[in-house]
C-alpha cells in the first residue's frame, strides 16, 4: 500500500472522497492510488500533493528516475505526460510491453553490462510500464516487425511467455499492436526504431535510440520525417486483430 499517501490523508483529515472532490476525480480513483503500483496522472499527482500540503516526491517517490541514465530523463518526462504513444520497433519488442525475463535478456545481451547495471536498468524499465496501468493511461499503438516475434531472445520459454503477455496486453482498450509481416520488402522501418509522443495540449515529440544513448527530437522538420515514417510502417502492418492472431500463432511455435 502507499503508506505515504495514507499517512498524509490521516494527518490532514482528508478522506478518499474529499480528496477526490478536491482533485476532480472519482473516489474510487483515489482509493486505487492507495494500492501498490497505482500512480496518478502527473496533473492529478500535483493537485493531490498540493491539497495535502506535501511535495509530490514525498507521496510518490520517483525511484525509477534515479535508476535511469541522465540522458533518458527528458524522454521519461515526455512519456509520462503523453496521452498518445506511437512506437515502432524492428528487432525487439517495445520496452513498455516487455516481460521481466525478456527485458533482462535484452539488457544483458552480448555481456556488455554487469549484473548491477542490468538490474538497475531492468527496474527502471519495469517501473516505466506503470503508465499503462495508471488511472489515465496513454493510448499506445505499437508497430513491430515480424522478425522481433521470431528472434529467440532469452530462449523459447521466455519468448512464449513474452508473446502470451503481448496478446494479453492487446485486450486493453488503450493498447493496440500491429505486426509488419515478413512478406513485406523494403519499407521505412528498416531505417530504425522510433517513438512519437503526443501530449494533452497537442505537443508532439519524437525519440530515437542507438547503441550509446537516446535522442529526443523536437525540430519540426525531423518530426515531419518521423511522422512520415510512421505512416509508412503503419500502412505496411496488419490490422490489430490480424496481428493478435499472428502473435498467438507464433507464441505456439515457441512451445
Amino acid at each position: 500500500m502507499n503508506d505515504a499517501l495514507r499517512q498524509a490523508l490521516s494527518e490532514t483529515g482528508y478522506t478518499t472522497e474529499s480528496l477526490a472532490e478536491e482533485v476532480g476525480v472519482d473516489p474510487k480513483t483515489v482509493a486505487r492510488w492507495l494500492g501498490e503500483g497505482r500512480i496518478p496522472h502527473p496533473r492529478h499527482r500535483a493537485a493531490a500533493a498540493a491539497a495535502l500540503g506535501r511535495d509530490v516526491a514525498d507521496i510518490w517517490a520517483d525511484t525509477s528516475r534515479r535508476r535511469d541514465p541522465v540522458w533518458f530523463r527528458p524522454w521519461q518526462e515526455i512519456e509520462r505526460d503523453a496521452v498518445s504513444l506511437r512506437s515502432y520497433e524492428s528487432v525487439v519488442l517495445p520496452g513498455l510491453l516487455q516481460t521481466e525475463a525478456y527485458a533482462r535478456a535484452v539488457l544483458s545481451g552480448g555481456g556488455l553490462r554487469g549484473d548491477a547495471d542490468v538490474d538497475r536498468l531492468l527496474a527502471a524499465r519495469l517501473a516505466r510500464q506503470g503508465i499503462l496501468t495508471s488511472d489515465d493511461p496513454p493510448q499506445l499503438t505499437a508497430v513491430v516487425d515480424e522478425s522481433a516475434l521470431r528472434r529467440p531472445v532469452g530462449g523459447r520459454e521466455t519468448m512464449r511467455e513474452q508473446l502470451h503477455a503481448l496478446t494479453a496486453a492487446c485486450k486493453a482498450p488503450h493498447v493496440r499492436v500491429h505486426v509488419v509481416p515478413s512478406t513485406v520488402g523494403a519499407y521505412a522501418g528498416l531505417n530504425g526504431p522510433f517513438v512519437i509522443a503526443t501530449s494533452d495540449d497537442h505537443r508532439v515529440a519524437g525519440y530515437l535510440d542507438n547503441q550509446l544513448q537516446g535522442q529526443v527530437v523536437s525540430d519540426p522538420a525531423d518530426l515531419a520525417a518521423i511522422l512520415a515514417a510512421w505512416e509508412n510502417v503503419r500502412g505496411e502492418a496488419l490490422s490489430h486483430w490480424q496481428s493478435v492472431d499472428l502473435l498467438t500463432e507464433v507464441a505456439e511455435s515457441w512451445t
